[in-house]
């Protein structure tokens, strides 16, 4: 009797326990819905935004779901030369990006498996590029590019970002978590460095290389400072954060905001599928080469 009356207890016991732990998960969900929407309503407002009238915007207090949908903003857009812009962040950001995965890779290999004097040192002096804000380097850059005449040219916009000190240590990261025994192995089997770099590290690297094309390819697609110094005559060369800022300069107090939204939307929405599609290979190249925290 004793024994039945025990189990019944500990039996009771479990099911509250049980129940608590559902609690727990469905409060922790629910906390963490409403800090995804917190976080996704502003982009949801800027699409719906995007579909409503002048008048309509202007309301107060403000409708997420538009009452009268519209293309006025995007027909306002056909007037612009947006076309041109995109090819423009198209054509830099992949230029760039190519340009990151080559030498951060090879340099990243370098500083990770080949020794040599002063490795250390070029690796802090690298790091110590890092530190300097972005915005310091801009007049000594500008004044570089003028003096080798890029100015209002695609190398202008190009060459300066080929390389980055964050991509290097993100694949040097990266590559110092491989185990050297494979390598060793296929220097076993008579493979050069170059093999050994190209069909044996390098694939190994696809989350890291995942990841730092994401890095790239969003830094220079969002790039508008830069741009903004480099292309100072030619709007042919624009981009479309920079395009985008010309649209809302040139109209004045009487901005078209759905419009301007529209251009926002077309802007962030190649950079969101991007990340989508790759989210899984980014946080797990972010996870092997030490960086999250």
């Amino acid at each position: 009797m004793a024994t039945a009356v025990s189990n019944q207890t500990a039996s009771t016991q479990d099911e509250g326990v049980h129940i608590g732990d559902r609690v727990r998960l469905v409060l922790s969900y629910g906390v963490l819905f409403l800090l995804a929407l917190s976080f996704f309503y502003p982009f949801l407002l800027a699409i719906s935004t995007s579909f409503k009238s002048l008048p309509e915007i202007a309301q107060n207090p403000v409708n997420l779901i538009p009452e009268t949908f519209t293309l006025e903003g995007y027909r306002q857009m056909q007037g612009l030369n947006v076309g041109r812009w995109m090819f423009n962040s198209a054509f830099v950001s992949v230029a760039i990006t190519l340009g990151n995965v080559i030498f951060a890779s090879m340099a990243g290999y370098a500083l990770a498996r080949i020794k040599f004097p002063g490795r250390n040192a070029v690796f802090l002096a690298i790091l110590g590029t890092m530190m300097i804000p972005g915005i310091v380097l801009l007049i000594p850059m500008f004044i570089v590019l003028k003096q080798v005449n890029f100015i209002d040219s695609y190398a202008g916009l190009i060459v300066p970002k080929l390389a980055t000190a964050f991509g290097v240590f993100l694949m040097k990261q990266f590559f110092e978590s491989i185990p050297g025994e494979i390598e060793e192995a296929a220097r076993i089997d008579g493979a050069s460095r170059l093999q050994m770099f190209f069909r044996v590290v390098l694939p190994m690297a696809r989350p890291a290389l995942v990841a730092l094309v994401i890095f790239s390819f969003q830094g220079a697609w969002n790039d508008f400072m830069f741009p903004l110094i480099v292309i100072s005559v030619s709007q042919d060369l624009y981009t479309l954060p920079l395009g985008l800022a010309v649209l809302r300069g040139g109209m004045g107090e009487n901005l078209q905001w759905n419009a301007i939204l529209a251009g926002s939307l077309v802007t962030t929405l190649p950079m969101a599928l991007i990340f989508v599609f790759f989210q899984r290979y980014f946080i797990e190249g972010i996870s092997y080469s030490g960086l999250k925290g």
